[in-house]
């Protein structure tokens, strides 16, 4: 997939950029390391633009972001209370604990938003509950946009500084991730013994 990825960049220079970064923020599986360092590399190898590598890179990624954003109003919260009411009992959910999610990504979505744009993963799917609690279009088109833009500028430069030995630098952004990903698991174990402990205490009460 790497090759593909880098053949298509060197046949269509800025266009394939930002299409490789679009179809990375609606297929997180896809590697936007590669695009990115390669970017930085094959900008100073053919003369381009390192803004323009920027701001094509960033440019793919919004169009992902508001993709994903847009399926997320979809799904809003009313109804996701809909789908709760019917088949929440078989996970244990209920319309205050959708409610509650709800307003703590109204209080700290901004700020989840912006630095989610710098995590493996997380940079494509946050789209979605951003949209699914309805933050404000403009609000989320900013904080994207900075949040993209600061992550792209900083593995360019880095590629564009390595010259050659770009990919020499995937494997530590590959620790990076699995770093994000061991935080996220230990995040997820968390909530998920409080929500047992919770449920055992509300039984006893």
């Amino acid at each position: 997939m790497s090759d593909w990825m880098i053949s298509v960049i060197e046949q269509y220079g800025y266009i394939g950029i930002a299409f490789m970064i679009f179809i990375e923020n609606v297929f997180p599986p896809i590697p936007s390391e590669v695009v990115l360092l390669f970017g930085g590399f094959f900008a100073v190898k053919t003369n381009l633009s390192i803004t323009l590598v920027i701001v094509a890179s960033t440019v793919g990624a919004i169009l992902g972001a508001v993709l994903l954003y847009g399926l997320g109003l979809l799904f809003d919260v009313e109804q996701i209370e809909k789908w709760t009411k019917r088949y929440g009992k078989w996970l244990r959910l209920d319309i205050e604990n959708v409610r509650k999610a709800d307003a703590w990504f109204d209080r700290y979505g901004g700020w989840m938003v912006f630095f989610g744009r710098l995590m493996p993963v997380v940079r494509s799917l946050i789209s979605i509950p951003a949209g699914m609690s309805n933050m404000p279009f403009l609000k989320f088109l900013l904080l994207s946009t900075a949040g993209t833009a600061l992550w792209n500028t900083i593995l360019i430069v880095i590629g564009m500084k390595v010259g050659e030995n770009w990919q020499d630098i995937l494997a530590y952004l590959d620790a990076y991730s699995y770093v994000i990903y061991g935080l996220l698991l230990i995040g997820v174990i968390i909530y998920l013994v409080w929500r047992k402990k919770r449920h055992s205490k509300l039984a006893k009460d």
